[in-house]
């Protein structure tokens, strides 16, 4: 079985980007909540007798419906412990539906058919912020139109959650936000102080650091009038250069213009050779990639004119020689080790 190559090339100048789509407002977030409960309505796939939390969660929820029974009385297969999960977006309000993830840590075989009993959902701060109940859905079928999960032990039951306390957040009141890149970059920090100085013809921005800018609100709008319209700003985006690599898939995403300073590389019989040269020598059956650059099939090489190339040629010239994704993967990571890519290389 080959395996697949595939390169994205991603260009790495000035672009108009809105504010909102590379930063976010500190305090405008998701808070995640968790509780533990039981589900029921299981085909004899639940937690057996050696899982005593369950047998004595079973007894402690009979008794508080009046039914005194001994744990090891209990002999049901059709109940499995469980915790369930949720995000609380921002700003939710009292009746608000949201989705719960609900996954076993028993010895449970299957959660399928199974209805979650209710649950409280609790905060960090240990008060509850939501209750959960309902049947469970184990998601959709493989690609032979079986289960996604012969034996499926987490499931989600959708809109079974329901926001009980809200989460105080008061943006109207508020003179002052702040706003956090998504990643540190000096460049985009300025840009962005910029743009909004520009838009209002007043100093309400300024950037803290690579990530944080202060935000003033003008006297004449509310906060959540100036936010609306800064998020919507377009301004001068700067990408960071970077080089993400995904060794399971093969897959290697890099910017267009990443440049690849000279260097000698050899990766088992292929050679490459980023060297100037006044008159470089075309070897027999030579392949030009672009005219920059050549590559030698009966020599496995690479060559180069003019001492210097990029990422994207470099691959796209490996790949007419036939090397694999993993012998491509290992050549980037030399030339990175060895200072010819000054661009970050994240392997993921």
């Amino acid at each position: 079985m080959r395996s697949l190559l595939i390169l994205l090339t991603l260009s790495l100048t000035l672009s108009a980007t809105k504010i909102k789509d590379i930063s976010s407002i500190v305090g405008v977030r998701e808070n995640q909540v968790i509780g533990y409960s039981l589900v029921v309505g299981l085909k004899k796939t639940g937690d057996g007798t050696t899982s005593k939390f369950t047998l004595q969660s079973i007894a402690n929820m009979l008794k508080a419906m009046n039914i005194d029974m001994n744990p090891a009385d209990i002999k049901s297969k059709n109940v499995a412990a469980v915790v369930v999960t949720a995000n609380l977006g921002a700003f939710t309000r009292q009746g608000d539906k949201l989705d719960v993830t609900v996954s076993s840590i028993g010895d449970a075989q299957s959660l399928q058919g199974g209805t979650l009993l209710m649950t409280p959902l609790k905060g960090v701060d240990g008060k509850i912020y939501a209750l959960a109940q309902g049947p469970i859905s184990i998601g959709g079928k493989n690609e032979r139109g079986a289960g996604a999960d012969s034996h499926p032990t987490a499931g989600l039951v959708y809109g079974g959650g329901m926001i009980e306390r809200e989460i105080d957040t008061d943006i109207y009141h508020q003179q002052s936000a702040t706003l956090s890149l998504k990643e540190s970059n000096f460049e985009n920090a300025i840009a962005v102080q910029k743009a909004i100085n520009a838009t209002y013809n007043a100093k309400v921005a300024v950037a803290l650091d690579p990530r944080t800018i202060k935000l003033q609100c003008p006297k004449n709008q509310s906060m959540v009038e100036f936010l609306s319209q800064v998020e919507n700003l377009n301004m001068d985006y700067t990408p960071e250069s970077k080089i993400v690599i995904n060794e399971r898939t093969g897959t290697i995403i890099a910017g267009v213009d990443i440049e690849v300073k000279p260097v000698v590389i050899t990766q088992g019989d292929i050679t490459i050779k980023i060297k100037p040269s006044q008159q470089p020598q075309t070897p027999d059956g030579g392949i030009k990639v672009d005219n920059d650059l050549i590559v030698g099939v009966k020599e496995n090489e690479v060559y180069t004119k003019n001492g210097t190339t990029t990422v994207a040629n470099i691959v796209r010239s490996l790949q007419k020689l036939g090397a694999t994704p993993k012998a491509i993967i290992s050549i980037l990571e030399a030339m990175k080790s060895a200072g010819s890519i000054s661009a970050q290389l994240e392997v993921i």
